[in-house]
Formats: structure tokens, sequence, C-alpha cells
């Protein structure tokens, strides 16, 4: 018993001095992503800043446009996947948004690869945003004159940039200065999408927070690669060291209940020096919170893939909407702006964008303030019924029977927005079909443009619990503010305490067992404790007491 004792306090003691640093960054800069500024730009603040469309005669369509580019884009095909007789998979239009970018009208189209382009609406060449055209962008996103637009400045095309995540389809990016306040932009040169927005705080803010807290220096240095296991392995290491100091810190409570004995003067711990006290109670009374955070922040790497994720991957997404381009959307031409105008009474449109599945289609107008107005064309419809979206389900699951369908009109714990997301984001009324599979696969769909907003089996819902509920604690009550703001603030701030005093101890224990000692504390001679070995916390040097009685 004695050696199992001792072998869990020299792990504690040993991994906690490893990982002190560490730690003390999680918590900081976990307390920095807690209150930072958006700077990656969301679907509501695109829209708020986009160019009125305001169609014009003699545009084509996007069919027209997609078959005029199909020798540019063949060209530039990255991807080229493989058929088994060994013939290219020809690829089709999966989506399709009619907008004005640097006044130029452009189909926006992602295709069955996953590959995203930008056609010109009027003769249907490949565009790509130029660096002039990035500044008229970053012009018109700012609300500049003009006359003003010499306060912008190109300083950049960047092929890759940690500022961006998952939008490597998207490269390169034109990074743009404004003003002279810090402003930058990042734009897409492929589709001339603003994705970036940012002050000089904003960024200060990232720097400090999910820079730091995600493990990115190390693709600074050329380490992008391991990033990933040493996030894993740094994540397990923080759970073992604080299910030991949480496990010893029980072991060492002497509340005294039923006249039961303390350590001398009554102390229910027994540490007399100041950092092993502050160290002993954060860790003690915040040390299940930071064993949840430690275990799900391991959990988030996912080790050995055991979590399947919530998005559909491009083979389900592609089954899911079916073969071909229905005729509709195929051949339709922008209307005339009074025409539209009075097809939307008037409001603000910035993009004409069209849904389809299998041979059904629907085009719906967005304003700038993020509503979605289904658009009367001959051929298309106002929005996928029920049928149709159950056949597109079909596709996806296999032999899997519906068990059961329900429109939810509002948000449960498996399809929620988050607190920098609006109804734009994360739509609602939503309709959640249940699969009949052994996984109990959930699916949630867009009934107006019929998107397949999530896919969520039961490896995901468990990982939605043992994550993002014990890492965000983004459920029930929890979600209001400032109920959450006040939960995480005290549980951070315990952290923080347990992390700084981690280091202060840490650092003595390695000046002791390194002999990196001061000339006075060489000649103290040592106190020698009452207890053996494994019945205390710490060494003697640092003061531990007996028990009374």
């Amino acid at each position: 018993m004695k050696r199992l004792n001792r072998l869990l306090y020299e792990i504690h003691r040993w991994v906690g001095i490893a990982l002190a640093a560490f730690m003390l960054m999680w918590f900081f800069s976990g307390l920095v992503i807690m209150y930072s500024p958006t700077i990656t730009q969301t679907r509501s603040e695109q829209l708020a800043h986009a160019e009125t469309l305001a169609p014009e005669v003699g545009w084509l369509s996007v069919g027209e446009a997609w078959e005029r580019s199909a020798g540019q884009r063949k060209a530039l095909d990255k991807t080229k996947p493989k058929e088994a007789k060994g013939d290219e998979v020809a690829a089709s239009i999966a989506d399709a948004r009619l907008v004005r970018s640097a006044d130029e009208p452009l189909w926006l189209v992602e295709d069955s690869k996953g590959q995203r382009w930008a056609l010109s609406a009027l003769d249907g060449s490949l565009h790509k945003t130029s660096a002039g055209q990035a500044l008229k962008i970053a012009e018109h996103w700012y609300g500049l004159d003009s006359g003003d637009i010499a306060q912008a400045k190109h300083l950049a095309t960047l092929d890759k940039t940690i500022m961006l995540r998952n939008q490597d389809a998207l490269a390169p990016f034109h990074q743009v200065a404004v003003g002279g306040h810090g402003q930058q932009l990042l734009i897409s040169s492929k589709t001339g999408e603003v994705l970036h927005a940012s002050t000089q705080v904003g960024r200060a803010f990232y720097w400090a927070g999910n820079w730091l807290h995600l493990f990115k220096p190390l693709e600074a240095i050329g380490l992008g690669k391991a990033r990933g296991d040493v996030q894993m392995y740094s994540g397990l290491a923080a759970t073992v060291a604080v299910l030991t100091g949480l496990i010893i810190g029980w072991l060492r409570w002497r509340p005294g209940f039923g006249g039961r004995p303390t350590y001398s003067q009554g102390r229910t711990q027994p540490y007399r020096e100041f950092w092993f006290k502050w160290h002993f109670w954060s860790g003690l009374l915040g040390g299940t919170m930071m064993l949840f955070w430690a275990l799900s922040g391991f959990l988030d790497t996912n080790p050995g893939k055991v979590f399947s994720q919530t998005n559909p991957n491009r083979q389900e997404i592609n089954r899911y909407l079916g073969d071909g381009l229905p005729s509709a959307m195929r051949d339709w031409r922008p209307v005339l702006p009074l025409e539209l105008a009075a097809a939307v009474e008037g409001a603000d449109v910035v993009e004409l964008s069209w849904k389809r599945l299998e041979n059904e289609a629907v085009l719906l107008a967005n304003t700038r303030d993020g509503q979605r107005l289904p658009q009367a064309v001959e051929g298309g419809k106002a929005r996928f019924d029920g049928p149709s979206l159950l056949a597109a389900v079909g596709r996806i699951a296999a032999k899997s029977a519906v068990a059961s369908q329900v429109l939810l009109n509002g948000y449960d714990s498996y399809y929620y927005a988050r607190q920098d997301q609006s109804l734009v984001e994360k739509p609602l009324p939503v309709l959640l079909v249940t699969l009949a599979d052994d996984a109990g696969t959930r699916l949630y769909i867009d009934p107006q443009d019929g998107k397949l907003l999530s896919k969520v089996d039961r490896s995901a819902r468990v990982l939605r619990w043992v994550y993002s509920a014990l890492h965000h604690w983004d459920f029930g009550w929890l979600r209001y503010r400032p109920l959450w703001d006040v939960w995480m603030l005290a549980w951070v701030s315990f952290g923080l305490v347990l992390s700084v005093s981690s280091l202060i101890i840490g650092w003595r224990r390695l000046k002791q067992t390194f002999g990196f000692k001061s000339t006075s504390s060489r000649k103290k001679a040592p106190h020698k404790s009452r207890y053996p070995v494994g019945q205390t916390l710490e060494e003697p040097q640092f003061g531990t007491d007996s028990l009374q009685g």
C-alpha cells in the first residue's frame, strides 16, 4: 500500500511539474477565448456587408456559365478521382449562388468534389479576384467613399494562413489592410468572399487565445503534422496529473467530522506554506472541473478515431443530393431588378441561391438581414416537400428505415446555436429524421432549402456530452448569459490559481532535486518529518504537520 501511495505522489509530482506551464497557458488562453471578438466571418456578417445584387439583362444562367468554363476548370482540377475503369469522374453542380463581387456578377459554385469556383455571369469564364478587386471589396465592406480607398493596402497573397480553419478550398487569400487602426481582411481570391475581418485588438486576442490554446506555434515552426499528437498526449498527461492530484487531495483532507482528528491548530489540510495551501484548496475545490476540462480536451482529439463526425462527408452529401442538374436550375436566367423587387416586396437582396435535390430545385433570395425568400420560377418549387426530403434521406440511409420524423421549432441537445450564431447559421424549424439503424442515426434537415445540416449517430452523441458539454458547458440553463459567465469565470479562476501554484511548487522541487539551492538554504538543518514516507503530500522541508490526537 505504501508503494502504491508513493507511486501516486510521484506520478502527480513529476507529471504536474512537466505540465505546469502548459496548464497555466491553457487556462489563460481559454479565458481569452471566452471573450475574444469573432474574426472569422459568419454567414450573417457576410450577408450584412454584401453588395446589392440588382440583376441585369443578359446575365447567364448557371448551366451556361458551367458549360463555358468547362475547359478552364478541367485544367485547374486538382482532385480528378478515378472510377474503377480509370475514367475521370465528371463533377456536377452541388450548390450555386449568384452575387456581386467588386461590382461584377458571379456564380459561386461548389461542385460534387467539394471544389469551389467563381464563374462570370457575363461570359462564363473562370473568375479570380485580383489584388485590385480585393481593394474594392474592402472599400465596400467598410463603407468607404471612393476617395478613401487610398486607405486600403494590399499586403500579401497567402496560400495558407493559420487565421482560417477548413478553408483550403478557397485559397489563396488576399490580405488587405484598411485605415490606420489595424483593420484587416482576408479575401478568397477564388470567390471574392470575405472570410476574416479583424482589428489589431481582435488579432491580439486570437494570438493570446486560439493560437496558444490549440498549439498553433507548432505550425509556425514546421511541426503542423505533429500538432494533433502533441495535443492528444498533453491532454492525456493533464488528465493523469489532475486525477492523481484529486485523489491525493481527498485522501489528505481532514475535515474533523464526527470528532475525527485534524491537523495541528485545527487545520483541515496539512500545509502551512502559502503556495501549498493555495494549491491544495484550489485543487480540492476545483479539481473535478479541472478533470472535466483536461479529459474532454483529450477526447476532443478523437484518440483512435473512436468518435464519428457530425458533418456529413462529401460522399454522403453527393448521395443525398442525387444525380443530375434540374432543368429549372440549369436554364434559369436572372430577372430584371424591378421584377425581383416586386417579388421580394422591396427587400435588399444580396444573393440568389439555387438548392437542389435529385430533379427538384428551389430558388431563394437572400436579403441583407438574413431572410430567405422563395422565388416563383417555372419548373422550380417554393420549398421541398416531405416526400422529396425523405427520398433524399433514403439515398444515404442504405437499407435502414425511417424510425421517426418530427419538425423541430426549437433547438435540442444535438442541434443548437453557439453564442456567436444566429438563425442564419442555425436555421429553425428543422426536420429531425431518426433512422432505425444500430447507431440510432439522427439527421437534421433544413426543410426550406433541403440542406443536410447535421448527421449525429450514437458515437457523435457521446462525444457531444464528453467533450462539448464538459468543455464548453453549453447545455441547459448554462447556455444563457450571464449565468454561463459566472459559472465559467469561477472555475477558470480556480484553474489559474492551481496552475500558478503548480508552477511555483514545481520550480522549487526542481531546484531541490537538482541542487539549485541558495547559500542560506544550505546552512539550514533539514526538518525531519513525524510521518513515514507516503503519508505526506510534500517533502518535510515544506512544513507538514502531524495529526492531532
